[in-house]
């Protein structure tokens, strides 16, 4: 006869798993989003996932553009990113993207399944040391092995991936814990960064140099890219009638139409306008951490020039000073710091300050005029974004690849407040069309992928991705058949011994269509405007293939092509 505590203990709920506290604790932190590929190793997470409606599961065809998609759709949402793999070639696959975001300060937390804690260091079928393996690209590689301690691990991965300098957290399950009972059970509440303020005495020092200075400069780092921090930027910028720069990959976090945008620093960022940057005699870098090429290799702000003095806000305090002395630095939220700026009553401004403006804006604009380049071997792709520009002006959400066309982008597509252009500071070929899939998903906005025809076919497979989903998704593939970026250092120094640069490649237009998409060719300047406005109106996938020259291999510079460079034209 079954007794009455005996009956109870058998109606009480089951304790929750391990593996659905960490899926209740990725809830409790605001994760609607996930991007995976499926393995063994932690399929308990993904069977409560399937339980968690309100998380959408992006099912990717490869683990660096799960990850790469992760870190994009981390810089839309300014929330850690988050993406699934399994052990061993699944984690190596997806640790491109976790170097992208170390490199980028965006947050990011990868969950690695894990062979059994029995199997631990005994080199078991795809078992790798992931403290070892990820040291030097994570901020810290947690690996769970007490079910108790599983909400801790997994909030502690996303604060950590937030504080300080945002970046990557890696999340290590062994297998055998997630389907264990979790004997805490507790989902630790969401942890929210704190606005540290700058005092009213820092606020005096910053004034002081605002009003003393004649040429100032306000460069914009990626922790503005929220809608917040692009709202107080262009406030702070106007009441104190200062032009802005953008650090690298970040143009658009101010309208560049305005008429205080003053450029972006990047690779191609030309002398001339290094030239006259170098006239500052003040730099306001707010949400940046100065990387090399933000600052042009360490030229401005130029360390230790005295005429040319330096405010660097940045939540970080090991940031501060690291490279750069800052006259004044301050660990501060740049949100709030913009915020504080725009409330200080502005000094008068004088007709050098607005002369000093307006030659910077002024560069931009005449840079961003197109004027035809006449080629043999394919079409100048200036003359594809010079459309784009014209056809959107300036409103579209735009992903990057890495490559040599990405200087006619930043020089002819002139960005309003409300475009996205997502890219990797790192130049890791392969972003362009996980990130433009991310954006996509994120926006529900018709999203355009530039990516040169070696990006492609690292990671085009996600074409995939984006036509079982029905996305918007324009990928326009800048094809000069060449790792162009590659070939124009060998022509430079080893000039007629070309070697592994040359690329056969497939019928991007076919190959369109056997993934279910759409597949357009360019191959004339006056293909430009409607295979842009047809690919703009259809609605799902499309591919543009732009035939494009490999002796106009950037917006600054023509190459003296060793060999001729022949390239067959497909059915549009």
């Amino acid at each position: 006869m079954t007794t009455a505590p005996q009956a109870a203990d058998r109606a009480s709920p089951a304790p929750r798993t391990v593996a659905a506290t960490v899926v209740d604790t990725l809830l409790a932190h605001g994760v609607d989003r996930v991007f995976c590929v499926a393995g063994e190793s932690y399929l308990a997470v993904l069977d409560e996932l399937h339980a968690a409606s309100t998380v959408d599961v992006v099912t990717s065809r490869h683990e660096a553009s799960a990850g790469f998609a992760a870190v994009a759709d981390a810089k839309l949402t300014g929330r850690p990113g988050v993406c699934l793999v399994s052990r061993g070639p699944g984690a190596t696959n997806a640790s491109i993207a976790v170097h992208s975001a170390w490199y980028d300060a965006t947050p990011l937390v990868l969950v690695i399944g894990q062979v059994p804690r029995c199997d631990l260091g005994t080199e078991a079928f795809q078992e790798v040391d992931y403290a070892r393996a990820f040291s030097g690209l994570a901020k810290e590689v947690l690996v769970l092995l007490e079910p108790a301690r599983t909400g801790e691990f997994v909030a502690r991965a996303f604060r950590t991936a937030q504080s300080g300098t945002p970046g990557p957290v890696v999340l290590v399950l062994p297998e055998d814990v997630l389907d264990l009972p979790d004997p805490v059970g507790a989902v630790p509440t969401r942890w929210q960064p704190g606005a540290t303020a700058a005092t009213p005495a820092d606020l005096d020092r910053v004034r002081d140099l605002l009003h003393g200075a004649q040429r100032p400069l306000l460069l914009a780092g990626g922790t503005l890219g929220g809608e917040t921090g692009r709202r107080v930027l262009a406030a702070a910028a106007h009441r104190h009638h200062l032009p802005v720069l953008t650090s690298n990959k970040r143009q658009d976090l101010f309208d560049n139409r305005d008429p205080c945008y003053a450029g972006h620093l990047h690779n191609n960022t030309q002398e001339r306008q290094r030239t006259l940057l170098d006239r500052a005699d003040l730099v306001l870098a707010v949400g940046t951490r100065l990387d090399d090429v933000t600052t042009l290799s360490r030229r401005l702000p130029r360390p230790g020039n005295p005429a040319q003095a330096l405010v660097h806000v940045y939540p970080d305090p090991q940031r501060l000073g690291r490279t750069h002395p800052p006259t004044v630095g301050l660990a501060a939220d740049p949100v709030q710091f913009l915020r504080q700026l725009a409330d200080l009553a502005p000094a008068g401004v004088d007709a050098g300050r607005v002369g000093w403006v307006d030659e910077l804006h002024q560069l931009e604009v005449a840079k961003a005029r197109w004027s035809p380049h006449p080629s043999d071997d394919g079409l100048a792709f200036g003359a594809l974004v010079a459309g784009l520009d014209e056809l959107t002006g300036g409103d579209v959400v735009v992903t990057l690849d890495s490559g040599t066309f990405t200087s006619w982008l930043y020089r002819y597509l002139r960005l309003t407040g409300d475009a996205r252009m997502l890219g990797v500071g790192s130049s890791a070929m392969g972003f362009g069309v996980p990130g433009g899939v991310a954006a996509a998903l994120r926006t529900g906005r018709p999203t355009v992928v530039i990516v040169g025809d070696g990006g492609f076919l690292m990671t085009g497979s996600e074409l995939a991705t984006a036509v079982s989903r029905r996305l918007p998704l324009i990928v326009v593939i800048a094809n000069n058949g060449s790792y162009g970026t590659i070939r124009a250092h060998q022509e430079r120094a080893y000039p007629g011994r070309v070697i592994a640069t040359d690329l056969d490649n497939p019928d991007f237009v076919a190959l369109a269509r056997a993934y279910g998409a759409l597949g357009l060719a360019v191959t004339t300047e006056q293909d430009v405007e409607p295979c842009l406005a047809r690919a703009l109106a259809h609605g799902g996938p499309v591919v543009v293939d732009v035939r494009t020259s490999l002796s106009w291999i950037s917006a600054y510079r023509r190459m003296s092509v060793s060999g001729p460079v022949s390239m067959e034209v497909g059915v549009a």
